[in-house]
């Protein structure tokens, strides 16, 4: 989910990402050299490409088949499943009803997680275990279900082999949050289509935000439009076959006390009628994880965490996590959760 922040210039470069092969840390020989490039890469830009993932290319053509699929149904069937009938923030989102910085993104997508039985929330309960509950499925595309919570499993293991690397690479106990992964993780897939540009002519594809949580998976077409923010301006990266664009969020930043940082990042909307798909999978702990800092000498030179009035971070993911959903779909927590809003 997006952290909204917007006080960038708007120039832009193009250039090239790292990218990382995942599968060189299987060689004890090379695991090393991989690990410090892993560092760097976290630690200077937030954002790599990784290959040597496993995930095949037949599966990623599907996922995209399917989300192209999806958009392809006529709009009472997207409709049938909309957000504004799910409590839990579940469902389709219309084009411009999604909010990045208080402005519209000109995308329309479809918001998936774990699928669990609706809880039973009381009174005393933290509200973000209404984040937890079932899916919507359009009946008109009975496919989609299986496929995207099979991505959903598949993309969860790639995540978690990533982030004790990750950890592994700043000398931190790489199994530091494997129980807060072990139970409930909270996982997060979009469906995404950005369809050409906005009558307006305004560009906002998604405007520049942080993610939530721990780590995003990105798997986009070929028409590209993503960009990273990098020495004060906007870094475009082009697509890369058979890669996913993997970047850091914000409870990474939480847990390192600002070693790591989560970056901006934002999508272009294409020209013209020309539309884009991409796939993005969040990695999340449990909603009740409390997160805390992750020992290691490299906090001797972590700056510790900025503060920002407009964008408060806190250690409890749940609470960071529905912080995101509120401001992105006022109009589902006005319908749902009306105190929320206060």
């Amino acid at each position: 989910m997006p952290s909204a922040h917007t006080s960038l210039t708007s120039r832009s470069s193009s250039s090239s990402l790292p990218v990382l092969d995942l599968s060189l840390a299987d060689d004890p020989a090379r695991r090393d050299a991989f690990r410090e490039e892993l560092h760097a890469a976290a630690r200077d830009t937030g954002f790599l490409h990784l290959t040597g993932h496993g995930v095949t290319d037949a599966e990623m053509a599907r996922i995209l088949e399917l989300t192209r699929a999806f958009f392809a149904l006529p709009e009472a069937d997207r409709l049938s499943v909309s957000n504004l009938d799910s409590p839990h923030f579940r469902g389709y989102t219309r084009i411009g009803h999604e909010l990045t910085g208080g402005a519209s993104d000109w995308r329309d997508q479809l918001d998936v997680g774990a699928e669990r039985p609706a809880p039973v929330v009381g009174p005393d309960d933290p509200p973000y275990l209404w984040l937890e509950g079932p899916n919507q499925w359009p009946a008109a595309l009975p496919e989609l279900r299986d496929v995207v919570l099979g991505w959903q499993e598949r993309l969860a293991a790639v995540a978690h082999r990533l982030l004790r690397e990750l950890l592994a690479s700043i000398g931190a106990p790489e199994g530091f949050f494997d129980e807060a992964f072990a139970d409930r993780p909270h996982l997060h897939t979009k469906l995404v289509r950005y369809p050409g540009s906005a009558p307006s002519g305004a560009d906002q594809g998604v405007g520049a935000h942080k993610d939530y949580g721990f780590l995003t998976l990105l798997l986009q077409d070929a028409v590209g439009g993503l960009q990273v923010v990098k020495d004060g301006g906007f870094l475009d990266v082009p697509p890369m076959p058979g890669a996913f664009v993997v970047n850091l969020g914000e409870l990474l930043e939480i847990a390192t006390e600002g070693y790591l940082k989560a970056t901006d990042h934002r999508v272009v909307s294409p020209p013209g009628s020309v539309e884009r798909y991409s796939v993005p999978f969040f990695y999340n702990p449990r909603l009740d994880t409390v997160v805390e800092t992750v020992p290691g000498d490299y906090l001797k030179k972590a700056p510790g965490l900025s503060a920002d009035e407009a964008n408060p971070l806190y250690r409890e993911f749940g609470r960071n996590e529905l912080k995101g959903y509120v401001r992105a779909h006022p109009a589902v927590a006005r319908r749902w959760h009306p105190d929320l809003l206060a």
